[in-house]
């Protein structure tokens, strides 16, 4: 079985040159998952900061809500549903004829979905920072949004740093519904393989290998990170 195995993967991979199509795969399935979740962090810290804040005045109580709302929102529908609903409903006539509608839009809802995730990460972060943080940078003359961001939220940050790794990580093996909507991610690419070659148990077998050494490699780097953290810390 192996022996044919591998003669077909030689066959379609290397002497027909399918692998260029993997790496274009790879390549757009890094980008997505990059970009996504840099946009995840950005959005999903102001999230954040709107589920923490206190809710003294109908502003803050506002601003919470539409915080609640769009974390219950985007926790609770599945991302391909998401990704296919701003593909052919939402900016399905706004970005005709864009070239790199489908990509740009793949990372949009991916780093939507993302923050209503991190949010909640960096909310349990910040509240896991003593109180007494809050109240020395108040006493200093700081206000509450210069003690946030100059005080709580690099502390925040640090400590829950490796839960964000594990959020890219998670966010590489997502992309692979990105195809439903024409993004050549590596799944997408693999489907072409497939089509191509018409045998379907040794492209899919190498996706899978591939997604999984993705994963093994940036699990290897978080852990190398967090044990400097940890040195850090001493």
């Amino acid at each position: 079985m192996f022996d044919n195995f591998f003669e077909i993967f030689y066959d379609i991979f290397i002497v027909n040159k399918a692998y260029k199509l993997m790496i274009e795969g790879l390549v757009y399935t890094l980008v997505i998952a990059v970009f996504a979740v840099l946009l995840g962090v950005i959005l999903g810290a102001l999230l954040a900061v709107c589920k923490v804040i206190p809710q003294k005045n109908i502003i803050a109580k506002f601003f919470n809500g539409v915080a609640n709302v769009y974390i219950t929102v985007f926790r609770g529908t599945p991302v391909m549903v998401q990704l296919l609903l701003f593909y052919f409903g939402i900016f399905s006539r706004s970005m005709r004829g864009f070239e790199h509608k489908a990509l740009i839009i793949a990372i949009l809802v991916f780093g939507l979905n993302s923050a209503a995730y991190v949010a909640e990460i960096i909310r349990s972060g910040i509240l896991s920072i003593d109180k007494g943080q809050m109240e020395a940078g108040r006493s200093l003359g700081f206000t509450y949004s210069q003690t946030m961001m100059k005080i709580i939220l690099p502390q925040a940050i640090k400590n829950i740093l490796p839960a964000l790794g594990n959020e890219f990580i998670v966010m590489i093996k997502e992309t692979s519904v990105a195809g439903f909507i024409t993004v050549f991610d590596l799944t997408r690419a693999t489907r072409s393989i497939v089509a191509d070659y018409y045998n379907p148990f040794v492209p899919y077998f190498t996706l899978a290998v591939v997604y999984l050494v993705l994963v093994m490699i940036f699990t290897f780097i978080l852990n190398i990170f967090e044990k400097r953290l940890r040195k850090s810390d001493h």
